[in-house]
């Protein structure tokens, strides 16, 4: 995290603080509802902020902007505390209402914080009739389920007491472009170079159509595309001068629509025909940067990303910005085709859930991939170098890879039941010559020790038998192609000659049911007798 986004972070927590203490203050030495209309405190502070604005103005020329803690303050006095008290009458009593949902001790409520306030100062700003709102639903509980917050952080959009889902973004330039579209506001019309320039400087990623008339059947689709999506800030003009000031490369035409972004390849022209659902697929596809960093707040956009084939980069913090621009290199040639992630391996809400899956716990640098269309994943097994990547990257989207299955390593201990892991499951289960039991089973499952117990009973039972092998695998640590189980503890059965169709028993099952059912299923060139029921009963 930048040292300013840190400093706005901590500035922001201190001053949630003292408010949160202030109005504690408050409400002891008098009651809240005391009949006045919430708002008027709103716009109290509102004028105290232009009071504040025009002594600024009429200030030395010398005192430069205000600083980012300065800005922050003034942000943070816009969005209004809600409470037990006026969470309702705030709500019923405004047309348009987007509240934050926090909890003091939650971190990403205080990442989300001050970009929910620099929202709010830019909404202002711009003259939205859009209220902004925060409740800390830990402590207001009866507003937080008046309001249906339940999670930590909770964005809802209330129009006239209704609410709805935000599902946009969570810098304070996606807040405001969800929240202006959502308000009636889909497209940004921009007619002068001026203009151009101001906003070009504000705003780094957007949608940019020139039409020559705003009119017609492509410009309609262009509306219904930014009313659509809720990311992205669509603008429009209809001259080229100011066309050009947003998009240096523009060619003089009719019609024209590009994506701008943030980042050297910052120009992408629309080729296809000015269709919404073309127009959509557009911005879906060429959003996001080359390589992206993820963060918990951009995780559930990088997930549900409609580019089906990621490659995730793990490594550390002090790698990262070497490594971009190797991956930026190969990230080029798969533009579209292959979403790119790089993730801090010491952010474990974020690197162990992936590493997991590979059984992966490792320091050193990780490439992985995963192709989301059938729930296969990859791993690159030779160093990073960029010849590497791009080998590996080919392999992937022309679907020449090996998928990968993680594995403990090849065990050396025999015993009663056979270890297996997953690259010794060909030669333990499906190639051997032998009837396999196998149990299958994971540390953390409830139910499986009391079954382990009884299958190491069944195995001393019958220990001696010709043909019939017990073996078990941790699930948690091994897979399979072969092996598909979601269920545990599962116990299967694979006859000798037949391994394709391992018959599953009911872990349920007694001692006396399990012998009688090996009994019944085994393929034996052995003609020595499972014990009888009785026999195994006196043997208990």
């Amino acid at each position: 995290m930048p040292a300013s986004r840190l400093l706005l972070s901590l500035t922001l927590l201190l001053l949630l603080l003292f408010q949160s203490l202030f109005l504690l203050a408050i409400s002891s030495s008098s009651p809240i509802d005391d009949g006045n209309d919430d708002s008027e405190g709103l716009e109290e502070l509102l004028a105290i902020d232009e009071e504040e604005e025009g002594q600024k103005d009429d200030g030395p020329a010398d005192q430069g902007k205000p600083s980012e803690a300065e800005v922050l303050r003034r942000a943070q006095r816009i969005v209004l505390e809600l409470s037990n008290e006026n969470a309702k009458k705030v709500i019923d009593g405004n047309e348009l209402v987007l509240v934050l949902g926090y909890a003091p001790w939650c971190r990403r409520s205080a990442e989300l914080m001050p970009r929910f306030a620099e929202a709010a100062l830019t909404l202002k700003e711009m003259s939205s009739p859009l209220l902004l709102a925060k409740l800390d639903a830990e402590r207001h509980t009866k507003a937080a389920s008046l309001l249906g917050i339940k999670g930590f952080p909770t964005v809802l959009l209330f129009l006239n007491g209704s609410s709805q889902a935000y599902t946009g973004g969570f810098t304070a330039e996606e807040i405001v472009v969800w929240a202006r579209k959502k308000t009636g506001v889909p497209v940004i019309r921009l007619s002068s170079t001026n203009a151009a320039e101001e906003y070009h400087h504000k705003h780094q990623t957007f949608i940019l159509g020139l039409f020559e008339n705003y009119e017609g059947t492509e410009y309609e689709e262009f509306v219904k595309a930014a009313t659509t999506d809720n990311e992205i800030q669509f603008v429009e003009t209809n001259d080229i001068s100011v066309a050009k000031v947003l998009f240096p490369d523009i060619k003089p035409k009719k019609n024209f629509l590009g994506l701008v972004k943030s980042e050297p390849e910052r120009f992408e022209k629309f080729e296809e025909n000015f269709v919404e659902e073309k127009i959509l697929q557009f911005a879906e596809y060429n959003k996001f940067p080359l390589v992206t960093v993820l963060s918990e707040l951009n995780s559930a956009r990088v997930y549900s990303s409609p580019i089906k084939l990621q490659v995730f980069i793990f490594a550390k913090a002090d790698d990262i910005e070497h490594l971009q621009l190797l991956l930026k290199n190969v990230a080029r040639k798969y533009k579209t085709k292959i979403m790119f992630v790089l993730v801090d391996s010491a952010e474990d809400n974020l690197a162990k859930p992936f590493l997991t899956l590979f059984g992966i716990e490792s320091e050193k640098q990780v490439v992985t991939a995963f192709d989301n269309r059938n729930g296969f994943k990859y791993l690159l097994e030779s160093d990073l170098t960029q010849s590497n990547l791009e080998e590996f990257c080919s392999g992937l989207l022309h679907g020449t890879l090996s998928p990968y299955f993680k594995s403990e390593p090849k065990p050396d201990e025999g015993g009663l039941i056979e270890k297996v892991v997953g690259r010794t499951f060909d030669a333990s289960v499906l190639d051997s010559a032998e009837n396999v039991f196998l149990e299958v089973y994971t540390p953390w499952c409830i139910d499986c020790e009391a079954t382990t117990k009884q299958i190491e009973k069944l195995a001393k039972l019958l220990k001696g038998m010709n043909n019939l092998k017990f073996a078990r695998i941790d699930a948690s640590l091994n897979e399979h192609p072969k092996l598909q189980v979601n269920n545990y503890p599962t116990l299967l059965f694979y006859p000798a000659g037949d391994k394709s169709n391992p018959v599953k028993v009911s872990k349920k099952s007694g001692l006396k049911e399990l012998a009688a059912f090996i009994k019944e299923h085994m393929r034996s060139q052995d003609d020595r007798a499972i014990p009888s029921s009785d026999q195994t009963k006196d043997e208990l």
